[in-house]
């Protein structure tokens, strides 16, 4: 199967290295390229002094180069056009040019279509917020980090999108009963669930259903943080879910001396329970429970046997959450 072309700014740092004096091997380490393709783009270099893609033998482009600056323009203005939309202005140019041209033109510039990442929406004031929380909490030390008791609410489906399963058949068969998962309208049902962890592993998971969230408190809040050993001083994280911040949750909360973490608003990229929840899932749906008192049964199985490693390790990133945020300036970040 033919490969996708390296981008112009990887090209470009292979040749930096070489100007460095790293060898081939140790650039296709670094930077995951085969060793081969280093070699290639290095040799390309040295005889063209250029690590753009030459012209190839074929059909000269229609496009002419105000029309390339123009789609390149375009596309970075507006990074959901459409290779329709796109089309347009190059007839209006008289040069009309294939979609399959276009989008030939814009990948020469390093730019590819990829699936758009779904993010909270932030407004100014959330994006000042998070701005002041990671700057605040940059510099805590490890042993602060650790006292922190994460949580977070989550729906799992019975018969959810992340029921995937591989296997083997024959072309044509993919309708047979044997080789198919079967669903139900509207997931088939699902539960809700609360869940909290720390640096020392998982703590408790309870099913909301109906109950209040105080309810889901007093049955796992204080012993989860007991069972997990952070003593009587650990911090608690919650979200700023409303029903988190009413009066009576205030007064539980102070009642049993639980001190919690003034968070910003839509920031679950600050929460690493959230990779604890897509772990879970998956795990849980590898195992295709049929109905939910054993969905419910399979969840609390999982999440007893996540390890402690795991959750030391989604701490550990904390730090590099909060510089994250700092380097997009309060705006969405990778996690």
């Amino acid at each position: 199967m033919k490969s996708k072309e390296l981008s112009v700014d990887l090209r470009n740092r292979i040749v930096s290295r070489h100007k460095f004096g790293e060898g081939y091997r140790k650039i296709s380490a670094a930077l995951k390229v085969p060793m081969s393709t280093v070699a290639s783009i290095i040799c390309k270099w040295k005889k063209f002094e250029t690590t753009r893609t030459l012209p190839r033998a074929g059909w000269l482009s229609k496009l002419s180069d105000l029309g390339r600056r123009a789609l390149v323009r375009e596309v970075t203005k507006n990074p959901m056009v459409t290779l329709s939309e796109l089309q347009r202005p190059s007839v209006e140019r008289e040069e009309p040019s294939r979609r399959t041209t276009i989008s030939a033109e814009i990948h020469q510039s390093g730019l590819y279509g990829r699936v758009a990442r779904r993010k909270p929406l932030l407004s100014k004031r959330h994006m000042a917020a998070r701005l002041v929380f990671a700057k605040r909490h940059l510099k805590d030390s490890h042993t602060m980090r650790n006292k922190i008791l994460w949580s977070d609410e989550t729906k799992i489906e019975l018969f959810g999108v992340n029921a995937r399963r591989h296997i083997w058949r024959k072309p044509g068969t993919a309708h047979h009963q044997a080789n198919t998962i079967p669903t139900m309208k509207h997931g088939g049902g699902s539960i809700m669930l609360w869940g909290c962890f720390s640096a020392a592993g998982t703590g408790r998971l309870g099913k909301m259903n109906a109950a209040k969230y105080r309810d889901i408190l007093d049955k796992n809040l204080l012993q989860s943080a007991k069972d997990l050993r952070l003593g009587r001083r650990f911090t608690f994280q919650q979200d700023n879910d409303p029903k988190h911040t009413v009066k009576i949750m205030k007064e539980w909360l102070h009642n049993n001396s639980v001190t919690v973490l003034e968070w910003p608003s839509q920031s679950p990229d600050l929460n690493p329970i959230e990779h604890l929840w897509r772990d879970l899932k998956m795990a849980v749906h590898q195992r295709l429970p049929s109905n939910l008192t054993e969905l419910e049964r399979i969840c609390k199985e999982e999440w007893q046997r996540i390890p402690k490693s795991r959750c030391e390790k989604l701490v550990a990133s904390l730090p590099r959450r909060l510089m994250a945020v700092l380097a997009q300036k309060g705006a969405s970040t990778k996690y």
